[in-house]
């Protein structure tokens, strides 16, 4: 364990350290767009006499999805408030020229949270609330309604909505029964239905826990009929159980894609598709038909107003199955960065589908490019792809958080876990955070 310990502090110093060579370049790239952006300063949207300015409030402040909405909503002249754990009050988005105000909060787990949101709510004349949910707060955020709806428009589904759509195997059945494909599952409360499952002969399985599982999500260990003694020492390795249910599902060769959708009364008015990887960094706008009419019709009978996120595989027949779903804002939102009409969409019914502008560019986390650049092979092709994207935090207009995320956000909390002795798999710079056993 100590020497455990020591291997995890020696990491995270040496992380430290590389963050510190690559500050004065970060600050000599951000002091640059700075002043270039002070003598030709960008124009907001002028949302129209049509249309209320609004002041929004936008929660999970430490991912760059709600930096996105942000600066959408700031774009088309609305104020905006961002609000985040105490854990995270040092993010790099509060120091965006986007945000108008900036908020901490107890965890969203904790007893206080709806209490501390409606707070703001109130002290900030709050119009709309747009949660951008992590995994663990995504349910805590549709049980604030009862205390925000009084007061706000809050952009989330229902907890019995909510609820339904964040389990995997609810999510499934109710797909099911509309008639839309997905994988042959079962829910598993005991390890003992593995080795009573009727595995379908010749298909693979694989186990996911239905609660967020930040480290063991990428195990894809395969399950057959075959491979019985196997399939039973795995489950017992799980920590399976009435109280930490898993689901077993179908796992289909195929190509994955994500899904971002925003919706109002059951329509569907943002809407993202990519390819995506177990640990998605890269978006690039795809147009998959066949799936977009999967989103939309599972979506429209359920009358949400929320954001929903979909996980889907296409076989190699073409057919495309739903993975799952998580009812939150995806980061795929960072495709839309030059789209002027994405506030609109958000805040106002029956507005048309807003999709990624043809002249978007796939975005990416130029951190996790240059990791790879150092660690993978095809540097070629990953230069390429580096040249023909941009970073989904950098913008010439508003370059501070791109300095304050990788230079204050990350090493605070890389500082606070040396303290704590704690270990992390690996830096997400995207959703902000060290992904850790039992994170968020």
């Amino acid at each position: 364990m100590t020497s455990l310990r020591e291997a995890d502090a020696a990491r995270t110093l040496a992380v430290l350290a590389a963050l510190t060579v690559t500050l004065p370049i970060d600050a000599a790239v951000v002091g640059t767009a700075w002043v270039v952006g002070r003598l030709h300063p960008a124009r907001t949207t002028d949302p129209g006499p049509s249309v209320d300015r609004k002041t929004v409030l936008v929660t999970g402040g430490k991912m760059t999805k709600a930096l996105a909405l942000a600066r959408a909503f700031h774009a088309a002249g609305h104020r905006v408030v961002l609000v985040e754990s105490t854990k995270y009050r040092w993010t790099g988005h509060r120091f965006s020229r986007a945000v108008d105000a900036f908020h901490c909060t107890p965890e969203p787990t904790a007893p206080g949270y709806a209490q501390a949101l409606r707070d703001i709510v109130v002290d900030e004349g709050v119009d709309v609330v747009v949660p951008v949910s992590s995994p663990a707060s995504s349910i805590h955020e549709a049980a604030a309604h009862t205390l925000l709806d009084e007061h706000c428009e809050v952009v989330h589904g229902d907890e019995k909505t909510v609820h339904m759509l964040d389990v995997k195997d609810e999510f499934s059945a109710h797909a099911a029964s509309l008639g839309l494909a997905v994988p042959h599952f079962a829910r598993i409360t005991d390890p003992a239905q593995i080795d009573d499952f009727d595995f379908r002969p010749g298909r693979e399985y694989i186990l996911k826990r239905i609660a967020y599982n930040p480290v063991g999500r990428m195990d894809l260990t395969r399950l057959r009929r075959e491979t019985s003694t196997e399939n039973a020492t795995f489950a017992r390795s799980l920590g399976i159980s009435p109280s930490d249910p898993w689901i077993l599902q179908e796992f289909i060769e195929g190509t994955e894609y994500c899904t971002h959708g925003t919706v109002r009364d059951g329509r569907l008015q943002v809407y993202a598709c990519c390819e995506s990887s177990a640990f998605q960094i890269n978006y690039e706008m795809v147009d998959k038909p066949d799936i977009r009419r999967w989103v939309e019709t599972f979506l429209a009978p359920l009358d949400l107003t929320g954001q929903a996120s979909f996980d889907f595989i296409e076989a190699s027949d073409g057919t495309v199955y739903a993975i799952e779903c998580n009812p939150r804002t995806h980061s795929a939102i960072t495709m839309f960065y030059d789209h002027p009409d994405v506030a609109a969409a958000y805040l106002t019914d029956d507005h048309p589908t807003v999709v990624p502008t043809a002249s978007s560019r796939p975005t990416h986390w130029i951190y996790h490019e240059l990791w790879r650049l150092l660690t993978e092979r095809g540097r070629r092709a990953r230069l390429a792809s580096i040249r023909r994207s941009t970073d989904a935090i950098f913008d010439r207009d508003d370059p501070l958080p791109f300095l304050m995320v990788h230079h204050l956000q990350i090493p605070s909390l890389l500082v606070k876990n040396l303290r704590a002795r704690r270990g992390w798999s690996r830096i997400d710079f995207n959703i902000g955070k060290l992904v850790e056993n039992g994170g968020d």
